[in-house]
């Protein structure tokens, strides 16, 4: 579980976070969305430690790592696993080598024991047979794929995924969600998504934080959120193809 509590970060004169609280539990979808400018890269970037707020805790099953010195804080990322929106790949590694880097650099496994994890993320994500294939050979997709199966190659307890579904056709989205929701709920991990993805919204929200000028607007999950109160979270939702063909087809207001 990840815990954050009245968090504070600023650049310069602007304020981009305005005292967060938010839980993100264990074996679930926790999803952060908003508008761009919202502050939600920029609180996906204080979770895992990219960014220093200026006040406030992140505490990751008690521990707040805000205030662990690097040493401390390394051993926390070797609990981490982390997509990227752009999957960031090593160009010049193949599938086998992009998996096994973080057991290479975080871990004391022998050569057989990273090869067998490799075997099994790689399987496990539905790229059996696909080491030796290098970035620039696979779909968008396939990389998103192999990015997800680098990212639990240390077995994390936290995953942490940025736009998992950016640049994806509809149907490659809802696999990636679906391996998401699968790994999430089948190894127990606090499993944390920054998204503008409605669809990915309604399929596998189970906890939504949503934030609006640097604050927690509204908290709820994928089944009420249709049915919110918040007039700037109607707005947001309701600029979307999808909600708007949701509310038409439901007959739900979204004034």
């Amino acid at each position: 579980m990840i815990e954050v509590k009245n968090l504070y970060k600023s650049f310069g004169e602007q304020t981009v976070l305005n005292g967060i609280n938010c839980i993100f539990e264990p074996g679930i979808n926790n999803l952060i969305i908003g508008q761009s400018g919202s502050g939600k890269t920029v609180l996906l970037k204080c979770l895992i430690g990219l960014h220093k707020p200026e006040q406030g805790e992140i505490l990751y099953d008690g521990r707040d790592i805000t205030k662990l010195k690097d040493k401390e804080m390394k051993e926390i990322r070797k609990e981490i696993g982390v997509l990227f929106q752009g999957s960031a790949l090593f160009d010049s590694m193949s599938v086998e080598e992009n998996v096994a880097f973080p057991l290479r650099m975080f871990s004391d496994k022998t050569v057989a024991e990273i090869r067998e994890r490799v075997d099994f993320c790689l399987e496990r994500v539905g790229l059996k047979g696909a080491h030796q294939k290098m970035p620039s050979e696979l779909s968008g997709g396939m990389q998103k794929r192999v990015a997800i199966a680098r990212a639990i190659s240390l077995n994390p307890k936290y995953l942490f995924c940025d736009e998992p579904n950016s640049g994806l056709d509809p149907q490659t989205s809802i696999l990636i969600d679906q391996l998401i929701d699968d790994i999430t709920r089948e190894y127990n991990i606090t499993t944390v998504v920054n998204t503008h993805d409605m669809n990915s919204v309604l399929g596998i929200g189970d906890h939504i934080t949503f934030l609006a000028g640097g604050v927690v607007n509204w908290q709820g999950n994928k089944d009420n959120i249709l049915h919110t109160e918040s007039p700037v979270l109607r707005k947001f939702l309701y600029a979307a193809p999808t909600l708007q063909r949701i509310a038409k087809e439901n007959q739900i207001s979204h004034k």
